[in-house]
């Protein structure tokens, strides 16, 4: 998983590297803004635990540094400092027992974004992929009904010792990709977007000795959010 990791992250550098040294129309535009959102979460466990798709809002702080504009695709970086409430909800379908676990993160996605369509007014499709940072703020746990050896011993495999277990691992990190519109006006740029954050590292220990061999986010994030100017520079012809 690291390796995956050190991988995705030489390959994002290489990439924004080439996108430097390639011979397009060259951009040096910055605009900065806010987003907000919804994220659906699942931790993917090994043992498995049944789950629903957990549900919470995120919002955050987005910078964008456009660098050029090669052929038709504008190439841009993307930084971001989110807040989001992660964690899981169990699908307990043996008893009456309900439980769920909020874990708050910090989250610092840097991608890698290409863009199509309209810089100044109109439509762009775009697309995003990077990396992504994140350390664990707080975590609650909330359940409800009885919680003995009646209800425990029904759990399937017999797994029921996350209830006691604190996130072990407070920094996390994964990799994340998605798409999505956006409108450009002369009072900034609104976007709407869809991503998939797949983790890398796990919450609990994953020892031989652990009782889980796995145990990371799986994010589906849904967010919309506006960026305005602080830089904006004269367009240079490809001739010149």
């Amino acid at each position: 998983m690291r390796k995956a990791f050190i991988i995705v992250i030489v390959t994002c550098c290489f990439l924004n590297t080439k996108a430097y040294s390639q011979i397009g129309e060259p951009r040096n535009d910055l605009a900065i803004g806010f987003n907000a959102g919804y994220t659906l979460n699942q931790v993917s466990f090994n043992p498995t635990i049944q789950q629903k798709l957990k549900g919470s809002p995120t919002f955050g702080f987005t910078a964008r540094y456009t660098c050029e504009k090669y052929f038709k695709s504008l190439c841009s970086i993307q930084l971001e400092v989110n807040y989001a409430n992660l964690g899981w909800e169990e699908n307990i379908e043996t008893s009456n027992d309900t439980y769920k676990r909020d874990i708050s993160y910090i989250q610092i996605p840097l991608l890698a974004r290409m863009g199509w369509g309209y810089e100044q007014k109109g439509a762009l499709f775009y697309v995003v992929a990077g990396p992504q940072l994140g350390f664990c703020l707080s975590e609650k746990s909330h359940k409800s009904g009885l919680f003995n050896d009646s209800t425990l011993n029904l759990r399937p495999g017999l797994i029921n010792q996350q209830y006691g277990m604190a996130v072990k691992n407070k920094f996390e990190y994964g990799i994340t990709a998605g798409a999505g519109l956006e409108i450009n006006t002369k009072i900034g740029h609104f976007f709407l977007e869809g991503r998939y954050y797949y983790g890398l590292s796990d919450i609990f220990g994953n020892g031989k000795k652990d009782v889980f061999g796995r145990s990371a986010n799986g994010t589906i994030i849904i967010k919309a959010g506006y960026l305005f100017d602080m830089i904006r520079t004269k367009r240079i012809p490809t001739n010149q």
